[in-house]
């Protein structure tokens, strides 16, 4: 997905968190509404990055859409755009996308199932929601790759990852399940690849349900919540909020307060170390870097390629670069 501001926000994102987290262990972070550019915009809720907190280990952007009914919406309509430095992460609880990039990969995006796109050096890509899509719903997201491989070549992985049980602490029986689509939880472990140790899952919660989980205390953690309310360690979150917990922690308890299933993605990771320059759909180093990369899209360079199906005419065109130069943020210490 591309960030298609039309005022795209400087953002510069630390090498570790913005803060420490306050004292009850759990930071809540709400969404903010962003349409995704046209007259029929369909709006997502983007909780990374924000002006509290830039990054979950390498985890960079996360938008959270839906359930929008596509006749009213438009669906998800994205012209080739570019990326660089980073991989994205394609996650559908409803609808189907169509994704197409410049590295010739043509592939649906399905529920259930994980697409990861690495930009590395340079790729552009489009996603459309196909003609059979009544209802979207799902997550997009960015993971920004470290300075050793950041110029890598570009690939794309998939994959399918099977439900596991969740035990309900105070209750025979499950409490409820899991898809881990990036790392390892509740014993099942993806073959994704990722530059850095990060996790990446779907969790269901039965209604009244409590679950431990057992995390590892190295990674930070975010609990995106889709559904209407959840407890994360005794702290409430609402529908589109974010918990985030710093490092440190060994196991994260949710509880399902309500008589619905709910639904959350979590994710975690090592602090990413190093200081990125984060703007429109680039992730870079420096001001410098940027601009290289938006000049060479407005002129079309091969370092982005082109995607079979679209003419030249209908790609994204790059937002004027803010009147300032682009900074990385200094890194707080937790």
């Amino acid at each position: 997905m591309s960030n298609v501001d039309r005022q795209p926000e400087e953002v510069e994102c630390g090498a570790s968190a913005n803060g420490p987290a306050p004292a009850a262990g759990v930071e809540v972070i709400q969404a903010r509404e962003v349409p995704l550019g046209g007259p029929r915009a369909m709006t997502v809720r983007r909780t990374l990055p924000t002006h509290e907190r830039s990054m979950i280990g390498a985890w960079c952007f996360a938008d959270h859409y839906g359930p929008d009914e596509v006749d009213r919406s438009g669906g998800m309509n994205v012209p080739p755009h570019p990326h660089t430095g980073l991989q994205t992460v394609s996650w559908l609880f409803e609808g189907e996308i169509e994704h197409r990039d410049s590295a010739g990969v043509e592939a649906p995006v399905l529920p259930g199932e994980i697409n990861l796109m690495s930009a590395g050096y340079g790729i552009s890509h489009s996603e459309v929601s196909t003609s059979q899509t009544v209802r979207l719903h799902g997550v997009q997201l960015w993971l920004a790759l470290p300075d050793r491989v950041r110029n890598a070549h570009n690939g794309f992985q998939h994959y399918a990852p099977p439900v596991v049980d969740l035990p309900d602490v105070h209750a025979d029986g499950p409490g409820g399940t899991a898809r881990v689509f990036i790392g390892e939880l509740a014993g099942s472990t993806s073959p994704i690849v990722t530059a850095t140790p990060l996790l990446g899952a779907e969790v269901i919660l039965r209604p009244g349900a409590r679950v431990a989980l057992a995390v590892d205390p190295a990674f930070e953690h975010g609990v995106l919540l889709d559904t209407e309310r959840l407890l994360v360690d005794g702290v409430p979150l609402a529908w589109g909020d974010l918990g985030y917990t710093a490092p440190g922690l060994g196991g994260l308890r949710l509880h399902n307060p309500t008589e619905q299933d709910a639904r959350v993605i979590l994710l975690g990771g090592v602090p990413f170390d190093e200081d990125i320059v984060m703007w429109w759909n680039f992730v870079g180093r420096t001001h410098d870097e940027i601009v290289e990369y938006r000049e060479e899209w407005q002129a079309r360079a091969a370092r982005f390629g082109s995607v079979s199906g679209w003419r030249d005419d209908q790609y994204l065109p790059a937002p004027p670069l803010p009147t300032t130069r682009l900074k990385p943020r200094r890194r707080n210490p937790q």
